[in-house]
């Protein structure tokens, strides 16, 4: 087998067929996926990509807290004006 595009899917039974070459190729070509009756199912990383991307990994509030805008007060006006007129439809259902 040649070297795979890295965004080349591997069906499922190929994947259990040839799990060493999936392996390799993650750790040398970046993510598999996996699919399943034709559905991506699984991406395969190597430990260095997952680590790589775990250590990138925040949390919402240390997002927040990194915001070139944080600390920065914003003034908003509600609107006060109460709730708005809506138009209901009737709608018959028949079973079939």
């Amino acid at each position: 087998m040649t070297r795979r595009d890295p965004l080349t899917a591997w069906p499922v039974h190929e994947a259990k067929a040839r799990f060493s070459q999936l392996l390799r190729d993650a750790s040398h070509e970046g993510p598999q996926v996996v699919t399943k009756h034709g559905r991506p199912a699984a991406v395969v990383v190597s430990v260095e990509e997952y680590r790589r991307r775990e250590a990138q990994h925040q949390s919402l509030a240390e997002v927040i807290r990194s915001s070139p805008l944080a600390g920065v007060e914003i003034d908003v006006e509600r609107n006060r004006s109460g709730p708005r007129d809506v138009e209901l439809w009737e709608v018959e259902l028949w079973a079939t």
